[in-house]
């Protein structure tokens, strides 16, 4: 049965989320306070790049509205999802500002409706919600939490054909009503108590989190002792206790929700009174691998002042444009403290306002022109031909560091590079032959 929802936030978690309630047959009015997204919209321009969901948003376009108005969206609507940013404050907390926006726009209403919450929120957020609506005398406004678990790329398919669907609610009603919303997508439905779906949403990320910082360690290991790291890993993955999901190492992770999602559970036990020792380590191994790959530059290449070094990908991951917690800014960032000379690529994602000081290049030939290095940040799959004649012709120093295994080391070494990726065995080759010192006084990329 169809009925009217009401989505406020036209990021990555409010488009999809509409789109795909859309494509299960019920009519959605997205809100926004952004004229120039909510314009966009409205001509079918889609202001943020996922793969899949401008071809939803056209095939249901006559089940899509687009507003400015918090009354207009909320008109008639039966739900209102909450799908608006939470990010970390200064002290790692969430800043839930923009939650309490929408709450404090929820127009007075005589009508039965139901707020969703889909924002990654703290435990305890939902009871605090609650308390506010029952002070402005919407204690008939029913409260639930629909936690998203979509990963950037793949959300669309993650939203349609997700491994569970989780709801947490005050009222059972409630919760099977927005368990409902869900007709056609075959998924287990958990249905919880809303301090434990949020803590799912918290613990999941986390959990992901550290598995990503348990095999960059062991990746660090494997480097100092001879062992090759994805054969580490495809022997674990295959031990049915433990899978092979996220055992991929690389330069740490990024993106909206790990970093602030494992952030939040950490405040979130200091401040109920536990030390949570664990995720303390997660974070610190995540930051200190983002930095790992100027050790690797210096141990090839010395100093890299006058340097030029070409980092490929800037997104945090590939099929997305979303540069939050990228690695690649804290690569930039500490290349250029160490005087090299920075030059990038990636074919989406558009890093100008952030990375002063960085040359940006739409091809990765003339990324890699002149460069002493050429580094592998995000696994875009054109980068599966990077040791390629032309880029080895165009590089000073034919030095590839792939921080995403994306290559073969051996066809890489064939092809006449030095190459080292991560938690992989080095070669002799791979020792660069006595290149002149760049110039003291002209960037690198200018000679």
């Amino acid at each position: 049965m169809s009925s009217r929802i009401a989505v406020f936030g036209a990021g990555y978690a409010g488009l999809v989320t509409g789109a795909c309630f859309a494509e299960l047959g019920h009519d959605v009015v997205i809100r926004d306070i952004v004229q120039g997204k909510i314009d966009a919209l409205r001509a079918g321009e889609v202001p943020i790049y996922e793969p899949g969901l401008d071809e939803l948003l056209e095939r249901n376009r006559s089940r899509l509205q687009f507003t400015l108005d918090p009354v207009e969206a909320v008109q008639d609507a039966g739900f209102v999802f909450v799908c608006v940013d939470t990010p970390p404050t200064y002290s790692g907390d969430a800043d839930l500002s923009r939650v309490w926006t929408v709450i404090d726009e929820l127009p007075a209403t005589d009508e039965r409706l139901i707020l969703v919450m889909k924002s990654t929120v703290p435990v305890g957020t939902g009871e605090k919600i609650r308390a506010a609506l029952d002070a402005r005398g919407l204690d008939h406004v029913g409260y639930a939490s629909n936690p998203e678990f979509l990963a950037e790329g793949t959300a669309v398919r993650d939203f349609l054909a997700p491994d569970r669907i989780v709801v947490g609610a005050f009222d059972e009603d409630d919760g099977n009503a927005v368990a409902g919303l869900h007709e056609g997508i075959d998924a287990p439905v958990v249905q919880t108590d809303v301090a434990s779906a949020e803590m799912i949403k918290l613990a999941s990320n986390a959990f992901l989190g550290t598995r990503i910082s348990f095999i960059n360690e062991i990746a660090n290991v494997c480097e100092l002792v001879g062992a090759d790291v994805i054969d580490v890993a495809r022997g674990m993955g295959l031990d049915t206790r433990i899978g092979s999901s996220y055992l991929y190492p690389g330069v740490g992770f990024g993106g909206s929700c790990f970093p602030k999602d494992i952030s939040f559970l950490k405040l979130l036990a200091g401040n109920s009174g536990y030390h949570f020792q664990l995720l303390n380590s997660v974070i610190e191994v995540n930051e200190l691998q983002k930095r790992r790959v100027v050790g690797k530059l210096q141990k090839h290449l010395g100093s890299l002042r006058g340097r030029c070094v070409a980092l490929l990908g800037l997104a945090f991951k590939a099929n997305t444009d979303d540069l939050r917690e990228a690695p690649s800014i804290v690569l930039a960032s500490r290349l250029l403290a160490e005087g090299a000379d920075v030059k990038a690529w990636d074919p989406v994602a558009d890093a100008r306002q952030i990375l002063r000081g960085v040359s940006f290049h739409d091809t990765i030939v003339d990324a890699v022109r002149d460069c002493d290095a050429a580094v592998i940040v995000t696994e875009w799959a054109q980068l599966r031909s990077l040791a390629g004649p032309e880029v080895r012709a165009a590089m000073r120093n034919p030095l590839i560091i792939d921080g995403r295994n994306l290559l073969d080391p051996a066809e890489v070494r064939a092809a006449g590079f030095a190459y080292e990726g991560i938690g992989r065995p080095t070669s002799p080759l791979d020792v660069l032959p006595e290149t002149e010192e760049p110039s003291p006084t002209l960037p690198a990329g200018e000679r």
